[in-house]
């Protein structure tokens, strides 16, 4: 029965992993897989178990108790993308992430490089790197004209933008499952992340400032955007980000799950997003057929906005994930995993270069299943980085990689010869500055 459900797995995962090849959407064989995997568990009967975190060991429990602990945990997450989503989409209902295009007043290839990949660092930590990822790009056909320098500023924006992830709880989905289950605090996070991933960056950056492509100036047209600015996006973009940055602090404050303090900061914000839009209601938006006014609402219309198939998507790995977790499945391949490589820093790295090539959401959702350690141990900030950032050597593994992908129609070998080797230096030099640093904070 073990190898039916491993197989079952496997063949559910390869069809995540070749989405696009097989043009199915990856949410259908999530979804599949985890109701699949429960139902042999239920109709055969099948031990299952759950951690005891103090013991670091199984303990036998009952079917309904550990799928209900589950879909908990799954929900805390789900819940807090959710809510996370909607903010980042009234921002952009406003127009506000277009205000960014004010810090960028230089014509140096080089100097505008910088720029972007220190607006995708940091936006990344706040509104997760693939929504950073979209918002810059979006920015940058604006700005550059010419499409061969625009693939090499996007490849180095992915590099950023999933490094910026890295070090911040709110900066990558990998990185929130980890904070959201218990497995990292915001703090050590941060003080375990900053450095490498900072690291991680700025090698590929000062190498990429040596290359032929960002040598020389570019002609920037300032007038591009000015029908499309709106007077309450850069007020509505400092409440949005402010208001997500607000989240770690209240979980910090009052102990409380994630999801409370993002539901807290998604009224706040929609409250003010209603007040704003008071203004926008002519007599020309109403819909006589529905009876209603049409954008009235800026909270209606970016929860429609919201990317479900990705929310179904993560509560199906998460959830066929968990079912491996429950019958000790993945706890039986960390120990033949330890004893073939006793190294775990190895296996972790091993994960990184595994990132590039699979979905890095069930890799760490398996890794959460895999290793029985406390909170805050260097192993769960390691796997965050190596899952982070190691998905950045190829344009498929990462979400801000696949999203460029489509927006600038960038070729899967031509990314592999101008930019993987950067990344790979990246990944590299972040990695060894973790393993150095790690000692002095233990």
């Amino acid at each position: 029965m073990e190898i039916l459900i491993i197989g079952l797995f496997a063949m559910g995962y390869l069809a995540i992993t070749l989405e696009h090849t097989l043009k199915v959407d990856k949410l259908i064989p999530a979804l599949t897989m985890m109701a699949l995997l429960w139902a042999i568990v239920a109709v055969f009967d099948l031990p299952v178990y759950e951690v005891n975190t103090v013991l670091k060991e199984l303990e036998p429990t009952h079917i309904d108790k550990i799928l209900l602990h589950h879909l908990g945990k799954t929900s805390e997450i789900i819940i807090f993308l959710l809510g996370a989503m909607t903010i980042v989409e009234i921002i952009d209902y406003f127009n506000g992430f277009f205000s960014i295009k004010s810090f960028i007043n230089t014509k140096s290839k080089v100097r505008l490089l910088w720029v972007f990949c220190a607006l995708a660092f940091v936006l990344s930590a706040i509104i997760d790197n693939l929504t950073a990822t979209i918002v810059l790009i979006t920015i940058l056909q604006k700005i550059i004209h010419n499409r061969e320098t625009r693939l090499w500023f996007a490849g180095l924006i992915i590099i950023a933008a999933n490094a910026g992830g890295a070090w911040s709880p709110i900066g990558d989905i990998t990185t929130t499952m980890l904070w959201i289950g218990k497995k990292v605090t915001t703090l050590n996070l941060i003080g375990y992340l900053l450095i490498p991933s900072l690291v991680c960056v700025l090698i590929p950056l000062i190498i990429a400032s040596f290359l032929p492509s960002f040598k020389g100036d570019i002609l920037i047209d300032n007038n591009d955007d000015k029908s499309i600015s709106q007077p309450k996006g850069t007020v509505m973009l400092y409440l949005g980000l402010g208001a997500i940055i607000f989240v770690p602090f209240f979980k910090t404050i009052t102990s409380l799950p994630p999801y409370v303090g993002m539901m807290l900061s998604l009224a706040f914000v929609a409250t003010f997003a209603e007040i704003f839009s008071k203004t926008k209601i002519q007599i020309s938006s109403i819909d006589f057929q529905n009876d209603s006014f049409q954008g009235n609402s800026p909270v209606h219309s970016s929860l429609s906005k919201i990317e479900l198939p990705s929310i179904l998507f993560f509560l199906g790995i998460l959830l066929a994930v968990a079912a491996l977790e429950s019958l000790g499945i993945l706890f039986e391949f960390a120990d033949d995993l330890n004893n073939l490589i006793p190294n775990t820093d190895i296996v972790i790295l091993i994960f990184g270069f595994a990132s590039a090539v699979i979905d890095n959401v069930p890799l760490v959702a398996a890794s959460m299943g895999m290793f029985p350690e406390l909170i805050d141990d260097p192993l769960w900030h390691f796997i965050a980085f190596s899952a982070g950032t190691g998905g950045s050597m190829l344009i498929i593994g990462s979400a801000a990689g696949v999203v460029a992908m489509g927006m600038e129609k960038i070729d899967f070998f031509w990314y592999l010869k101008k930019i993987s080797w950067l990344a790979l230096i990246g990944f590299i030099s972040g990695s060894l500055t973790f393993v150095v640093l790690r000692s002095f904070i233990v």
